[in-house]
């Protein structure tokens, strides 16, 4: 007599549904919902979409961040994934109080666009030119570009709200700080 082999492959087990290879025991699926929810089918929200819209056209040549305070959770997120792929685009979600939330949109490529100019403008006039006022993250991103400019110097001057940059150029430059650090000369 020959044994009958089963008729299924090799990992499958037959549960109340069937089931599949490498899946849960007993055919069981991933949980409530199956991992879809309401909100994840990919309809478009045309309330994000007109804030996307009017977000775009006001950050062509500005500087200054969009400060949107009245965005539930989930709309924040939305708009947080419309910028994600956008270098020049950082969105930041900053708490206020215990429910208040507030959505930045900061225009980062036009920031360190703008303080190329300025930096160029500092060398080229050998004066201090002085920025407006920023916060905290604005003046990272400044100062986070413009290390590596030879020839001029950054620093953040003022107190709390009236804070800002100033560009000095310098006199040898960091190039030649940097070859007489490694001589040791001086």
């Amino acid at each position: 007599m020959e044994e009958q082999k089963s008729e299924r492959p090799r990992g499958e087990h037959r549960g109340r549904s069937g089931g599949r290879p490498g899946g849960r025991p007993g055919g069981r699926s991933g949980g409530r919902h199956n991992g879809h929810y309401q909100r994840d089918r990919g309809e478009r929200n045309p309330k994000i979409d007109a804030l996307v819209k009017q977000i775009r056209e006001e950050l062509v040549d500005s500087i200054e961040p969009i400060v949107i305070p009245e965005l539930n959770a989930f709309e924040r997120k939305l708009v947080h994934r419309q910028f994600d792929s956008n270098s020049d685009i950082v969105t930041k979600t900053y708490r206020l109080g215990d429910d208040d939330y507030e959505l930045r949109v900061y225009p980062v490529g036009n920031l360190k666009r703008f303080a190329q100019k300025k930096a160029d403008e500092a060398i080229a006039t050998r004066a201090k030119v002085v920025l407006p006022h920023m916060s905290n993250y604005e003046r990272f991103v400044v100062h986070d570009y413009l290390k590596n400019v030879d020839n001029i110097k950054t620093t953040s001057v003022g107190e709390e709200d009236d804070r800002h940059i100033e560009i000095e150029p310098e006199v040898f430059g960091r190039g030649l700080k940097r070859i007489i650090k490694k001589i040791k000369l001086f």
